[in-house]
């Protein structure tokens, strides 16, 4: 294990900045939140990486001492630019932690574990690595909580990908999780082991399952993907699938004000939350939705089929998270225009 504390501001600002994020950070807490983030200690593992990044953002602007652990695999130091000098960084790999330890000599009130392989390809060719990352590491960080008798709160970073192909739209929280993946296969047992050990153990945790996130600082999965592939030809946009493929685009901002608003609302008995938009959109209308946004007329070429892994459609039901605050805050195509902006600040795309 390595461990440093760093709090480097980065030179690339405008990259990491994102105009949505920031307007919806002020509204990371409202009146109804039963938790005062003022001066309370918080973990966020994975801190550095894409919904990770805008936790902290929001944490810090609600008053939170914010310490991150990552190792910058996916995440970056210049994500957290912008709060560098307001939280504690320290390059950690939280699988030689020991937990037990280290929660003795930084106790912390609240724990936020996004540290983990978050993309489903990944996994499909390096199963062990996924399982590692993903499940083992949780399970040791909840074996260290039941040990010590740690009396905060944790919320888990989960997907969508629990579910697989879905049986009915929109998807809730008590429908068959059947992963295709072994991605989701992962994210489902450490789930399971999160309510386990809060039943039997008394520990105050949650899940949140995530769908199909997007926004500044995500450097994979489909609208980056479309950014890039239009960015490269102007003339043509390969599409996998048929472009019938359904989502619920989450922006990355609510995604990480979801977080914040079950560590502070929720029961926190084990149970788990869908996270989305409440709005379902085809891969067809969201790569039109970005043609429209950068003036781009390209020919689509569609595959015909989906990536191994890849579920048909992911549309959600967010009633549950509603029913302690949640509201989505910000719309599709404001998230997209933002997203966009991002993108040629940080490439210096040209569309035409």
């Amino acid at each position: 294990m390595t461990a440093s504390d760093n709090t480097t501001a980065s030179d690339n600002t405008t990259a990491s900045g994102s105009t949505a994020s920031e307007r919806t950070a002020a509204s990371a807490t409202s009146p109804g939140d039963a938790l005062d983030w003022a001066g309370r200690p918080v973990l966020v593992t994975g801190g550095a990486g894409f919904i990770g990044s805008h936790l902290v953002e929001q944490l810090v602007a609600a008053g939170a001492e914010v310490t991150v652990l990552d190792i910058f695999t996916s995440g970056s130091r210049d994500n957290l630019a912008a709060v560098a000098e307001s939280i504690t960084l320290r390059e950690t790999d939280i699988r030689d932690l020991d937990w037990a330890e280290y929660l003795t000599a930084h106790p912390v009130d609240v724990i936020f574990h996004l540290a983990a392989n978050a993309y489903v390809p990944p996994s499909v060719e390096q199963p062990a690595m996924d399982c590692e990352l993903n499940f083992t590491s949780t399970f040791r960080l909840l074996e260290a909580l039941r040990v010590l008798e740690w009396p905060g709160r944790l919320v888990f970073a989960s997907s969508a990908a629990v579910y697989g192909n879905s049986v009915r739209i929109p998807i809730r929280e008590d429908d068959p999780t059947v992963p295709i993946s072994p991605y989701g296969v992962g994210k489902l047992a450490a789930e399971r082991y999160l309510a386990v050990f809060a039943d039997l153990y008394g520990l105050n945790l949650a899940s949140v399952r995530f769908f199909s996130a997007f926004g500044p600082r995500q450097r994979k999965q489909v609208v980056f993907d479309l950014l890039a592939k239009l960015d490269r030809d102007h003339e043509r946009l390969f599409i996998h699938g048929d472009g019938t493929q359904v989502r619920d685009f989450l922006y990355v901002a609510d995604a990480a004000r979801s977080a914040m608003i079950v560590a502070a609302n929720a029961p926190l008995r084990g149970e788990a939350y869908n996270v989305g938009a409440g709005h379902e959109y085809t891969i067809d209308h969201l790569a039109k939705s970005l043609c429209a946004i950068t003036g781009s007329a390209p020919e689509f070429d569609y595959s015909g089929t989906n990536r191994p892994g890849d579920p048909e459609k992911l549309v959600v039901d967010i009633s549950k998270l509603r029913a302690i605050g949640y509201r989505p805050s910000v719309e599709f195509d404001q998230g997209l225009a933002d997203t966009v902006a991002w993108y040629e600040s940080l490439t210096g795309a040209r569309w035409r």
